[in-house]
């Protein structure tokens, strides 16, 4: 028996009514950034968007970029499931009409990956701090303001340094392969990044007619992960 946090929009106790016949403690808050504050502890979070998709995806972000510990399950209805997509920062998705087997089943496959999942990371090289488990970012101490993505591209390029990557793999491995939007995408989140990093924009270097990689600067050791704990 797992404790279960619904952020709804909704008042309704019928978010999930297939929960209703299972014996996980449900508890259900408002779906709004300022109910984070005093969320009770959960086991898992389900965030409802039946009704109102874009606020939802925002919410889903701002859990995973405050450093949500535990999985993240999204409600939706048939029709919403061609809005879902990697950025969204869920770890499942499960419909509403769902069954109590399936919803059942949904939930304790992700408190058992989460369980088995490995201790979250940081990576340090050249001067950057890149923190998985909290989605943050600093240079010479000082934290980066990064969007997901930005984070995203960050993280993927500074694990894999000196190694060059096409637009079209960054594509695939930081937007998805649903992605639908052009590699010009890419384009303009390094030049983001770039702006950001400041004196060390050159952190993330340009090679020529073929992509992008990250460039570990001469004196330092490759990039790392050190574990978070």
């Amino acid at each position: 028996m797992a404790q279960l946090l619904i952020l709804s929009p909704a008042s309704d106790d019928e978010v999930l009514p297939a929960l209703s016949l299972l014996s996980h403690r449900v508890r259900i808050i408002p779906a709004s950034p300022e109910q984070l504050v005093r969320a009770p502890d959960a086991d898992l979070v389900l965030l409802d968007a039946r009704t109102n998709l874009a606020g939802i995806r925002a919410l889903s972000q701002i859990l995973r970029t405050t450093g949500l510990s535990v999985p993240l399950l999204l409600i939706v209805t048939e029709g919403g499931l061609t809005a879902v997509n990697a950025d969204w920062g869920v770890d499942d998705v499960v419909l509403e009409t769902a069954g109590p087997a399936e919803v059942d089943a949904r939930i304790r496959l992700a408190l058992g990956r989460a369980q088995a999942a490995p201790q979250s990371e940081r990576i340090q090289t050249s001067g950057v701090v890149i923190d998985e488990a909290s989605y943050s970012a600093k240079v010479h101490g000082k934290p980066l303001d990064l969007t997901y993505k930005e984070f995203e591209l960050l993280r993927f390029l500074a694990a894999h340094p000196s190694r060059v990557f096409t637009r079209e793999q960054l594509l695939s491995e930081v937007w998805g392969y649903d992605y639908f939007g052009g590699t010009r995408t890419v384009d303009v989140h390094v030049r983001r990044l770039r702006a950001k990093l400041g004196d060390l924009e050159s952190l993330i270097g340009t090679v020529r007619n073929v992509g992008y990689r990250f460039n570990v600067h001469e004196e330092d050791e490759p990039a790392k992960p050190v574990s978070a704990g």
